[in-house]
């Protein structure tokens, strides 16, 4: 946050230009040489190609590892024994990698969204037309609230920045209040919501109904902040009168088949709001990287990655799935699991030496003479070799979306808005959108929900996609002890699992190993800036001061 670091940060965003190297129209590079340049904006396509970038390149170094480690490995979805047990196991510290490529990454977006917005406010010819304007500056300020978001439920205060320009000549950044971020916040995707339009300009682009969707949930969150034990019901009541305006009137709607939220030929489906956009063979950090971390075999992605056998969901997770949720298919491959869409490598038993290629079942390991598996190894966003994706597959490459907000996930925010204060609700509405979610998943439906029901619901739909910790950041800001009590008690040994049979399984029988608990405080609940970050800006140490807008 020194003037050197943002320094930095305004130099990579003019040697970047807007990068992206997608195939998809709106993703195409434009000339790096003119992106700043007083004459490239003349034209809507030029405008709206110098935002294009914004959906892909400047989020990787968090969507790579930190997204999973931070997001699920904290939240307590997954165990492992070497990889990213520092977060896993809630011993995060300012030089764990994650910490700095997030915070790296989400500044990056801060950079790029503003020189998006800087760049069409001054540049913008008379041949553009107003609407368009406003669109390319509204999805810049939209990126820039969600890098926010981030940035103010894992490091609390942080330096609020608007004008790259203007921070490299001020040498004593000091950070904002966490209420002036979450003010700034709200402010930013308040103008996008009235700037951009119900239907995307091209597939793929957000709209009013990203930004509708990800302001209830900012209302949701702030409405905690003020840690008095009880939320704020102005807030509340915002973020419902939101999320129920995405659901009934976006013409947003559910998958009806979870699994395939997850398939790369279902990018920018009818139930994504707000999805990163990847390419497969574009330049690097343009595509998605997280299957060769979280696969569990090369043998299913066709290349030398698939380094995943080390990580799998907690025993605290799998506690949760009822045996007929289907979600839990989607997300974590259980031994003797059968995917048609998935294609493995085996040894050709007639022909030594040889492969035969086939369709996946989850094998089982030898521990010793005991057959069994000790890990449930991820599922979602693993999608399979070259094969398996119209050919779409290198190594550490795919183009699955990464989700940032989706339908499913605003039916979750409206229930726990309306669930408030309370300790159960019976609204009707909310009941009706959890349990839409929960026919999907092949479960019974509820009667009534306490905020209890709504954080399982939100752990069992969301797994693996960035949500838990932010969840529990969100339950800490008014009720620190129940946020506490929830982490500490997370189950995140070892554990065996055997299926009814080899193939095709119907039935297993998960068995606690070595129950592993890791202590649990209220500096937890607050990531330390980055070590290199706080040796290069004493500034940082200072006590955060209220944004002036």
């Amino acid at each position: 946050m020194t003037h050197r670091y943002f320094q930095f940060l305004f130099l990579i965003a003019l040697a970047a230009g807007m990068l992206t190297g997608c195939s998809k129209d709106f993703l195409n590079r434009p000339p790096q040489d003119q992106i700043v340049d007083a004459n490239f904006y003349q034209t809507a396509e030029q405008v709206m190609a110098g935002t294009g970038g914004l959906y892909n390149q400047v989020w990787f170094a968090y969507n790579d590892k930190a997204s999973h480690g931070l997001g699920d490995g904290r939240g307590g979805i997954l165990m492992s024994g070497s990889y990213q047990v520092a977060n896993i196991r809630m011993q995060t510290t300012d030089v764990t990698p994650e910490v700095y490529s997030a915070w790296n990454a989400f500044y990056n977006v801060v950079a790029q969204s503003n020189m998006a917005i800087n760049n069409i406010t001054k540049f913008a010819g008379p041949g553009v037309p107003d609407n368009i304007k406003r669109y390319g500056i509204a999805e810049g300020r939209f990126m820039r609230a969600a890098a926010y978001i981030h940035l103010v439920m894992n490091w609390g205060p942080v330096p609020v920045i608007e004008d790259n320009l203007a921070i490299m000549t001020d040498t004593n950044v000091v950070r904002n209040t966490v209420e002036s971020v979450w003010a700034f916040i709200i402010r930013d995707l308040r103008y996008a919501d009235e700037n951009l339009p119900s239907t995307p300009y091209q597939k793929g682009r957000i709209t009013k109904w990203a930004a509708k969707g990800l302001l209830a949930k900012a209302y949701l969150t702030r409405a905690g902040v003020n840690q008095s034990g009880t939320r704020v019901q102005a807030d509340l009541d915002s973020a419902a009168i939101l999320a129920d305006d995405v659901i009934k009137n976006s013409g947003a709607s559910l998958m009806e088949n979870y699994e395939d939220l997850f398939l790369t030929a279902n990018n920018n489906n009818s139930e994504s709001l707000f999805a990163l956009q990847w390419k497969y063979d574009g330049d690097w950090g343009t595509q998605n990287s997280v299957q060769a971390f979280l696969a569990f075999s090369p043998a299913i992605t066709g290349f030398g990655d698939g380094w995943g056998s080390d990580i799998g969901a907690s025993y605290d997770q799998l506690k949760l799935y009822s045996p007929n949720d289907k979600r839990r298919k989607a997300t974590f491959m259980f031994p003797g699991d059968h995917y048609s869409y998935i294609h493995q490598s085996i040894d050709d038993p007639n022909n030594p030496g040889k492969k035969l290629i086939q369709e996946l079942d989850v094998p089982w390991n030898y521990v010793g003479t005991e057959r069994y598996n000790t890990r449930a190894w991820v599922k979602k966003y693993v999608v399979g070799r070259p094969e398996d994706n119209g050919g779409k597959v290198t190594q550490q490459h795919t183009e699955i979306n990464t989700y940032m907000l989706r339908l499913a996930d605003v039916y979750l925010v409206y229930a726990e808005a309306k669930l408030g204060n309370s300790a159960v609700t019976t609204d009707a509405a909310a009941l009706s959108y959890v349990n839409a979610l929960r026919k999907r998943a092949g479960v019974g439906v509820k009667t009534s929900l306490t905020w209890d029901d709504i954080y399982v619901e939100r752990r069992l739909e969301l797994a693996m996609e960035g949500q838990a910790w932010y969840d529990l950041i969100r339950l800490y800001y008014y009720n620190p002890s129940k946020a506490l009590s929830i982490l500490g008690s997370q189950d995140k040994g070892t554990y065996r699992i055997v299926p009814n049979t080899e193939k095709n399984a119907t039935s297993w029988t998960i068995t606690s190993d070595t129950p592993d608990y890791y202590p649990v405080t209220a500096s937890n609940f607050q990531l330390p800036i980055p070590a290199q970050e706080l040796s290069a800006a004493p500034s940082l140490r200072k006590p955060p001061v209220p944004y002036k807008f």
